[in-house]
């Protein structure tokens, strides 16, 4: 993670702060607060603002005036009945605010993802730091057999080291021509006094995917779950999985009752398909039920069986 002097002083003056409020707060997510979570090799995650707690998702459902006489354990009991039976609207009155530093390319995936207010740091307005993502070599495999947008084997030995050494000297390269485009230092002072440098958003365009932008993304809760039960999820993209795992655990310090009925309902459950409910209530009942039988497509049915813990076969 990078981050420089003038950001540290921002982050600390920031953080120096304090405002009296009679709105709820929450101490676990006071200590992180514009705190940068570290992420990949230069990214970051932080939260900068909020608002509601697990307070206020049980009010919106209870549609009350405040927090009353309640016991933690009726607010949870009703905060897990909320999400096992998708009652989604009560979260959506608790938000949050995140500043991400991430790649280019994990941010073209993530924009996916078109229910948060988003502002992205401008290359037409300011000047790109030299920090690009290289994986990890532990990271770098080759495309999957079976899956066209997933990996197979990791690379190893020379193999490796190239793909490494293409990466890093393609991303110096291109950042060396935008430097040379653009003909000016980061505060705007020409490097050639003899030429003119090309615009900045013209400049830009070279810039491969791995480099680095910036944003701030505020959403609400119930959306902040839809994308980390996609993005947290054992299945996705490496890259965007470590982003979603830092917010995953700042959501479990600001709302530790909602964080944990999603990761029991939703993040470490699974939904089933009428069909496939009729074969777990066959299998419990003691019968022998192959993958015709069942009226499950091959694939369906080797997903039913690994999630249940059997054999495919």
């Amino acid at each position: 993670m990078t981050i420089s002097q003038a950001e540290r002083r921002d982050i600390d003056a920031a953080r120096a702060e304090t405002f009296p409020t009679r709105r709820p707060t929450v101490p676990a997510l006071e200590e992180i607060l514009f705190q940068p979570l570290p992420v990949l090799d230069h990214g970051f995650v932080r939260a900068v603002d909020y608002m509601g707690d697990d307070g206020a998702v049980v009010q919106a459902a209870r549609v009350s005036y405040g927090r009353g006489t309640r016991k933690v354990s009726e607010d949870k009991g009703l905060i897990d009945y909320l999400m096992r039976h998708r009652h989604t609207t009560p979260f959506e009155m608790a938000e949050i605010k995140f500043h991400v530093k991430l790649p280019i390319f994990v941010a073209r995936q993530w924009i996916r993802h078109r229910t948060a207010n988003v502002n992205e740091y401008s290359a037409r307005y300011s000047i790109l730091d030299r920090e690009f993502y290289l994986p990890d070599p532990k990271h770098l495999a080759a495309q999957s057999a079976v899956n066209r947008q997933g990996r197979g084997e990791v690379l190893s030995g020379a193999e490796a080291v190239r793909v490494l050494k293409l990466l890093k000297d393609d991303s110096n390269r291109v950042y060396d021509h935008y430097e040379e485009m653009l003909n000016e230092t980061p505060d705007g002072t020409p490097r050639d006094a003899k030429r003119r440098g090309l615009a900045r958003e013209l400049a830009r365009m070279n810039l491969s995917l791995n480099f680095y932008t910036q944003w701030y993304w505020k959403t609400d809760l119930h959306n902040l779950f839809h994308f980390l039960s996609l993005r947290a999820d054992a299945h996705a993209q490496y890259e965007i999985r470590v982003y979603a795992e830092a917010m995953l655990e700042v959501t479990r310090r600001w709302v530790p009752l909602c964080h944990d009925a999603f990761v029991n309902y939703r993040l470490g459950g699974i939904a089933l398909s009428a069909k496939a409910l009729a074969l777990v209530k066959a299998l419990l009942a003691g019968k022998r039920v192959g993958q015709k039988e069942s009226g499950l497509s091959p694939r369906e049915w080797r997903e039913a069986m690994a999630a249940l813990g059997r054999e495919a076969g």
